[in-house]
């Protein structure tokens, strides 16, 4: 299926696959796009820029489909990254958490293709504004970082559809064939997953995450209030505890800390970021098996 997202991206159909933390190893990111998707390493929490850059180098050798990445604006080496991803020939990269006037310029300055994830339409137009290729509109269901202000998705997309002429892209909520043609009603000519593709196959998240996604129900994630953010996760005992007032969620935002509950399955070194999607997630299939259920 051809769509502005496409032709922006090189890949064959519109799915990219979500950049999430340290659980975005090249292995995924390599799979999603030999299996037609767009796949899109993490930078998040990323300090070490040469870890970043052997990660862009071994997913270069399990695939040569184009990928991209993701940038987060609060990440204050996020203009060093930019640098390195495009000296590595990184093509296209994701931005998020925060401000799109932080990056886009920048970005554009290197010649990166730019997409911009936004809560909403008001900062949907600033990112068109500013010379963004296109708006990943994310509804307020989905995982992860999130501001205080926000839509669901079915709201969100329609409405940013309307107010910008760049490609829109529907997050948030979408796990299948069925999430994929609702967004396309909306006016999305394309879709990002990332809560589905932590329940992979090739993703290094750990058993215990997996199998918690799988088992979660569609009211099995709570928001956590981290002062100038909140993060949706699943309702795990830990945090049922947080939000009971007992505990407090003893990870930091570095990717060691993080890695302890992500990657090594300690379910009490920190929360576990998840959309409301997890309610529909039933098993572990691998990244292509999503991709050709989603578009046949």
């Amino acid at each position: 299926m051809r769509t502005r997202v496409t032709e922006l991206l090189g890949c064959r159909y519109p799915i990219l696959q979500g950049a999430m933390g340290v659980i975005c190893n090249p292995e995924l990111v390599a799979a999603v796009s030999e299996a037609g998707g767009f796949g899109l390493l993490a930078t998040a929490f990323a300090a070490d820029l040469e870890a970043v850059r052997a990660q862009i180098r071994a997913t270069k050798k399990l695939t040569s489909k184009p990928f991209g990445a993701n940038l987060q604006v609060m990440n204050p080496r996020s203009q060093e990254l930019a640098q390195l991803l495009a000296d590595e020939g990184i093509g296209a990269v994701t931005i998020s958490g925060g401000s799109p006037k932080a990056l886009v310029p920048f970005l554009l300055e290197k010649g990166l293709k730019v997409l911009a994830v936004v809560p909403t339409v008001d900062v949907a137009r600033k990112a068109e504004s500013l010379g963004a290729h296109a708006i990943i509109a994310e509804g307020s269901e989905s995982g992860g970082i999130q501001g205080f202000q926000g839509a669901s998705t079915m709201v969100l997309v329609p409405a940013v559809v309307d107010a910008v002429k760049v490609p829109v892209i529907a997050a948030g909520g979408i796990a299948d064939s069925r999430g994929y043609r609702a967004a396309l009603a909306l006016g999305a000519e394309g879709v990002q997953l990332g809560t589905r593709f932590i329940a992979t196959k090739e993703c290094i998240a750990h058993q215990k995450y997996k199998d918690a996604l799988v088992a979660a129900s569609e009211v099995g994630t709570a928001l956590l209030n981290r002062g100038r953010f909140q993060v949706r996760a699943l309702r795990t005992p830990l945090v049922e505890r947080i939000l009971a007032g007992e505990a407090k969620d003893p990870a930091g935002f570095d990717a060691s800390s993080l890695e302890a509950a992500w990657v090594t399955g300690d379910l009490e070194a920190g929360s576990l970021p998840a959309g409301e999607v997890a309610g529909l997630i039933h098993g572990i299939p691998s990244a292509r098996e999503i991709i050709e259920e989603i578009v046949h």
